[in-house]
């Protein structure tokens, strides 16, 4: 089985299995677990991603408008790596390449006509382990992708029992920054995280893509705890965005920054991809939220 992951969460899932020597080509995103700079990248975007948020929110926009695709598939390469497998996303075109652009570089190729295309497309959590199944089952790996998923829940559920030992009411309300210029609170799968983690979300809906949110939203809400976690920026970049909000009127008097109990995460690393890592964010999303001390070895920055 060769296999083509275009997709960073769908990578992290890959090599969880025990699949990481079927891969055979990733995306220029895929930088985790350690061990794959060798592989042949096949995608690239058309997005200055060293530019600040607002600056990237402009440019998705202009290639959207025009109809433009942001990310590219090397189709030759892809040929030449002849997979069985090329899993990737229909979630997002923002994300990552899109399903339409990888179906596209498939059929035009008659060495890929037996390559299989397995899109991925998780809003809660469930559907993030479902999916580890799902290439598992289409890799021939069923036994081991159960095992991987059912390890990963049995994680969650020890969250949840924590959760239910130590309950604290009313629970603290959360707010989750996935962009800061235009401002978006985290939705997608982070309510639920938020609401397993103890917390209390008001500003976007489970299962439901990241709304665009106003500052004086935030500052009604009163967040008692507050994660700043940008979309595909570690934690270097992140800490840079942070900057921004905390120059905004009123961020002295939010109830988590008041007290101290505001954070930047890597959101690259965390709560951004719907992968197996998304368990390590609700390990630390349940430690920010009640002030404990956070696994070790996790990214993330208390800010004031």
């Amino acid at each position: 089985m060769r296999i083509v992951s275009l997709l960073p969460a769908a990578t992290e899932m890959v090599c969880g299995i025990g699949l990481r020597e079927q891969l055979v080509g990733v995306s220029h995103e895929c930088n985790w677990p350690p061990g794959l700079a060798g592989l042949p990248r096949l995608t690239r975007s058309r997005i200055d991603s060293s530019a600040d948020s607002a600056a990237i929110d402009e440019q998705v926009k202009r290639l959207g408008a025009s109809g433009e695709a942001m990310y590219e598939v090397d189709a030759d390469l892809l040929a030449a790596l002849r997979p069985d497998l090329i899993v990737t996303q229909a979630q997002c075109d923002v994300c990552a390449v899109s399903l339409a652009s990888v179906q596209g570089a498939v059929a035009a190729r008659p060495e890929l006509s037996h390559t299989r295309v397995l899109a991925l497309n998780p809003r809660s959590l469930g559907e993030v382990f479902a999916d580890i199944d799902r290439i598992g089952a289409a890799a021939g790996a069923s036994e081991a992708s159960r095992a991987y998923a059912d390890a990963l829940r049995a994680r969650v559920e020890a969250v949840r029992a924590t959760v239910r030992r130590e309950p604290c009411s009313p629970r603290p309300r959360v707010a989750v920054i996935e962009w800061v210029e235009p401002l978006m609170a985290a939705g997608n799968w982070t309510p639920e995280l938020v609401e397993i983690a103890g917390g209390d979300y008001g500003l976007a809906t489970a299962g439901r893509h990241s709304p665009y949110v106003a500052w004086d939203e935030i500052v009604a809400f009163a967040p008692e705890a507050l994660v700043i976690a940008p979309c595909g920026f570690d934690l270097a970049r992140s800490e840079i965005e942070a900057e921004r909000l905390t120059r905004l009127p009123g961020w002295r008097q939010l109830p988590a920054v008041a007290q101290k109990n505001a954070s930047v995460i890597d959101g690259d690393a965390y709560l951004n991809r719907p992968g197996p890592r998304l368990v390590e964010s609700l390990e630390l999303l349940h430690a920010l939220i009640h002030r404990q001390i956070a696994p070790s070895g996790l990214r993330f920055r208390s800010i004031e």
